[in-house]
């Protein structure tokens, strides 16, 4: 199936400097494939924009159009890991591998937040096990 070519273009290409990355929304033409895995975008990208780091790019967001062959997403590069771990949600560090889900049960989370409603101010950290 990756035999079949898929050409990538990005538009509205911005560089934030606030958040140290370059961010835009990814265009991927695939006629004859159901859709294009991240991690192949992710290489497509890193030779276009000369990146040394894969774990800098981030991609997200990709929706298919009706009838196949074209989908749109958006992506994201940091200048250095440190920034993509400031400035990056936590889900999507997870999904990128750069984070580890802390599991929790129900049970626990439910019990802490029941705590917290018993208890004002200050002392709200205190009584869940926070620092």
């Amino acid at each position: 199936m990756s035999d079949k070519t898929c050409t990538i273009r990005t538009r509205k290409f911005i560089t934030n400097r606030l958040l140290q990355r370059k961010q835009f929304v990814i265009d991927v033409l695939h006629p004859g494939r159901p859709n294009v895995s991240k991690a192949e975008l992710k290489e497509k990208l890193a030779s276009m924009y000369d990146v040394k780091d894969n774990d800098c790019i981030f991609v997200f967001g990709f929706r298919t159009q009706f009838g196949g062959g074209k989908s749109t997403g958006f992506g994201v590069i940091y200048d250095d890991k440190k920034a993509a771990t400031q400035f990056e949600p936590k889900y999507r560090l997870i999904r990128n591998g750069l984070a580890k889900k802390v599991e929790k049960s129900r049970k626990q989370k439910k019990e802490r937040r029941n705590r917290e409603r018993k208890i004002r101010g200050a002392k709200k950290h205190s009584a869940t096990g926070k620092k």
